[in-house]
């Protein structure tokens, strides 16, 4: 509180604040509105309704006087009033810059992977212990096949704070391709160099993703950076993702590579362009066709998704 000389009242008021990294300047001008609130409600006709007396607080012991037009017009016994109204503000105003402070501490972590544990499922939402703050996860950012059981750990996405029915939210997500994204930034030391870089990620969180990345250094081989000797490094953010399947893709600025590339494993495959309409016809081989297809049309759908090209698959014997 500066410029407040270190009274036992300004000294405690600067310790709270300080220890909740509140304003006491926010608080006191709260506290002053609370108790001229008070005093309008007890004693409605002391004062006119645009009528604004100024209300002091004593920096020694943090007694209270109204004054109006230059006198204390007090009423003996409000003292004790106002004090449990101050009390009271000065418990709600520590309440929200807590959780303002926990919020703005949130928004610089938006994008970034925290460990988290399950604390409850309400209905179709799945709480999260985040240390400082909860985390709510909506159903179109779970993944089925986590379970979600309270006293489960995992990592979680924050994807950002949103107003929510009780105030701001954080949002966290398991099905986000920014967990993918920062799980092989966790274990690829090339990314943290800039050696290795994910172009593109197309994701259907729990079941399969498709990771497109690139070298910005001769003699990189950034899908075998990804992958890791024997497998270890993508194994590892599979583990983490619950067994879901990732293709590690070369990114190719060319569409038509990319586009064969994106496809795999199928293999053998003719592709030709519409680069205007951003369409690509696919012909595959009798035995790569139900790979370039995939499980329900996910390995094409990815693809689409992954080089922004609607993809269209048939046969050798459609041409």
């Amino acid at each position: 509180m500066q410029g407040l000389p270190r009274t036992e009242f300004a000294a405690a008021l600067n310790q709270v604040c300080a220890e909740r990294s509140i304003d006491p300047a926010i608080v006191l001008d709260a506290m002053k509105a609370a108790i001229l609130a008070a005093f309008r409600k007890d004693f409605p006709d002391v004062l006119a309704e645009d009528e604004e007396p100024d209300v002091q607080i004593q920096e020694k012991d943090g007694a209270i006087k109204i004054i109006k037009d230059g006198k204390n017009i007090t009423p003996a016994g409000f003292g004790r009033i106002a004090a449990q109204t101050a009390k009271q503000v000065i418990l709600q105003r520590i309440r929200e810059a807590e959780k303002k402070a926990i919020f703005d501490e949130f928004e610089g972590k938006i994008g970034t992977l925290m460990n988290g544990m399950v604390q409850r499922v309400e209905g179709p939402v799945v709480v999260v212990d985040l240390g400082k703050a909860e985390g709510i996860m909506p159903p179109q950012e779970q993944v089925r096949s986590d379970g979600y059981n309270p006293g489960q750990r995992l990592k979680f996405y924050v994807v950002g704070i949103r107003p929510g029915p009780r105030g701001n939210e954080i949002i966290v997500s398991r099905s986000h391709k920014g967990l993918v994204e920062n799980l092989f930034k966790l274990e690829v030391p090339e990314m943290s160099f800039g050696s290795v870089e994910i172009k593109v990620i197309a994701r259907e969180g729990g079941e399969r993703t498709k990771v497109a990345v690139v070298s910005n250094q001769p003699g990189v081989d950034p899908v075998g950076s990804c992958v890791g000797q024997k497998g270890v490094r993508v194994q590892a953010v599979i583990n983490e993702v619950g067994e879901e399947k990732i293709d590690i893709i070369q990114w190719y600025e060319d569409p038509i590579q990319f586009i064969t590339a994106a496809l795999s494993p199928a293999k053998e495959i003719v592709v030709k362009i519409d680069e205007e309409n951003k369409e690509a016809d696919v012909a595959a081989p009798e035995d790569q066709l139900s790979l370039a297809i995939g499980r329900g049309g996910q390995n094409v759908r990815l693809a689409s998704k992954l080089t922004g090209y609607k993809i269209n698959i048939h046969g050798f014997d459609e041409m």
